[in-house]
C-alpha cells in the first residue's frame, strides 16, 4: 500500500490534496497495518456480484493521527467489526487493479 507523502515535512497526505508547486510529493509504502476509526454496515444489495452484508470502514494507518482510508472489512463476521478494532491490508484482485481492503490483525 503506498499513500502520497511529502518528503520535505514527512507529511502523509491522503486523499490527495493540493500542495506547494514546489513541493516534493512521493507515493510512498506504508505499514499497511491500523483501526478502525469508524464504520458502517451495508445491508443494500447495490451490486449483485457483491454479497451483503458488508462493512464499509474508515481505517485510521498507524502512520500518522488523521491519515484515514476508506475501505471494506473482510475476513471478519460484520458483528464483530468495531470501533479501535485492528487491522491490516489485504488487496482484492480484480484484473487490471488490486482493491486495499481491511482484514483483522491477529
Amino acid at each position: 500500500l503506498r499513500i502520497l507523502r511529502d518528503r520535505q515535512s514527512g507529511r502523509w497526505v491522503h486523499p490527495p490534496e493540493r500542495v506547494a508547486p514546489d513541493a516534493d510529493v512521493v507515493a510512498e509504502p506504508v505499514s499497511g497495518t491500523g483501526s478502525v476509526f469508524t464504520f458502517t454496515v451495508n445491508h443494500h444489495p447495490y451490486h449483485p456480484q457483491v454479497p451483503v452484508p458488508y462493512v464499509i470502514a474508515l481505517i485510521e494507518l498507524n502512520e500518522q493521527a488523521g491519515l484515514r482510508l476508506p475501505a471494506n472489512i473482510v475476513n471478519c463476521p460484520v458483528e464483530d467489526v468495531h470501533i479501535g478494532m485492528r487491522v491490516r491490508v489485504a488487496f482484492e484482485d480484480h484484473g487490471e487493479v488490486f482493491v486495499p481492503v481491511f482484514e483483522p490483525d491477529a
